[in-house]
């Protein structure tokens, strides 16, 4: 099988699912929309409801804007960019997996040959509950060094200087650490997927079914939802899926919330590495840096460039460091 008839087989598979996938996204946002207004109106219009879904304050924000403006030109960049390199690298990684460990065990065939329905189904069931525990636990590991190194964090910065949250504050991801995250990305579900490959599933079965999970796991996560002001809970069901309201703590400037909540889609990665908080039901929060320079980010040259001066910064004075050269004195210090 050429490459060319690879990729038309996987296309005419997925052929409408964005579409659905798209549709699926704009209900549940008006879902949670709705819920969170019922919950908190003492009398009902549909005027209200706009008003408290789009609230002018937070639409007519700077951040507001910068979102807007940010999410345009990052929407030009993902198809050239960003999207193929999340496949390339997982596809690379599970090859090299699948090529690695079926020369050392001896596999050429899957193990479990060619399934049957009933094999099939609970298969797909099976894999997508590991690719989706793979990806998740590649996400938190990645969130949590995002925070821990200085390097990572000046990236990182541009989706916490969102002063609120408009839904699209979920894309306003510098480039460089999108790139950096999908790179990651390829690793632990790359394994994954390659060690699928010995088991059962043809190569155009797996890359669809995985692209599936990928899909499920943007909607079930509601990253758009938790990008919001609505603050959706789920109850019980907080112990496994970290809902909207426990990833806006993690946006919060207070103090005791610095560094929880990192999880994407399940919550007990919190609960188990012990970076878990809860807030209290219907808790407001502050959002965006507590850095003096926090207006800087609120611009198309302070998303895209600003991050990239101030990893500059760092590389060079950890480089004189290396070298032994003292560090220059900031304009303006005393003696």
């Amino acid at each position: 099988m050429d490459v060319a008839d690879f990729i038309q087989r996987i296309v005419a598979k997925l052929s409408g699912e964005n579409l659905l996938a798209a549709g699926l996204l704009f209900a549940t946002a008006i879902g949670c929309a709705l819920i969170a207004y019922l919950r908190t109106a003492e009398r009902y219009s549909f005027a209200e409801f706009f008003e408290f879904a789009l609230p002018r304050e937070v639409m007519t924000h700077p951040s507001a804007r910068a979102d807007l403006l940010f999410y345009v030109t990052r929407k030009a960049i993902m198809p050239f960019l960003l999207i193929p390199a999340g496949v390339t690298f997982v596809v690379a990684v599970g090859y090299a997996t699948n090529r690695v460990l079926g020369a050392l065990f001896g596999i050429d065939q899957p193990i479990l040959g060619d399934p049957g329905p009933v094999t099939v189904t609970v298969t797909v069931v099976v894999f997508t509950a590991t690719m989706l525990l793979a990806y998740d636990l590649s996400y938190y590991l990645y969130h949590t060094a995002q925070h821990r190194y200085p390097f990572l964090w000046e990236l990182h910065k541009v989706h916490h200087s969102a002063e609120v949250m408009v839904g699209i504050t979920k894309d306003r991801v510098h480039p460089l650490d999108e790139l950096m995250n999908r790179i990651w990305d390829g690793v632990i579900p790359g394994i994954c997927f390659g060690i699928w490959s010995l088991l059962a599933l043809n190569p155009v079965e797996l890359t669809v079914f995985g692209i599936n999970v990928y899909i499920m796991r943007n909607i079930l996560m509601m990253d758009f939802v938790r990008h919001t002001h609505f603050k959706i809970s789920f109850g019980r069901l907080n112990t496994i899926i970290l809902c909207p309201h426990w990833h806006q703590l993690h946006h919060s400037t207070a103090p005791e919330h610095y560094d929880k909540n990192f999880g994407l889609l399940f919550s007990f990665w919190d609960r188990l590495f012990g970076t878990l908080c809860v807030p209290r039901p219907g808790e407001d929060f502050k959002f965006g840096l507590v850095d003096r320079d926090v207006a800087d980010y609120q611009s198309l040259s302070g998303l895209y460039v600003l991050p990239l001066k101030k990893m500059g910064r760092r590389i060079a004075r950890q480089v004189r460091r290396l070298r032994g050269v003292p560090a220059q004195p900031r304009p303006g210090a005393g003696a």
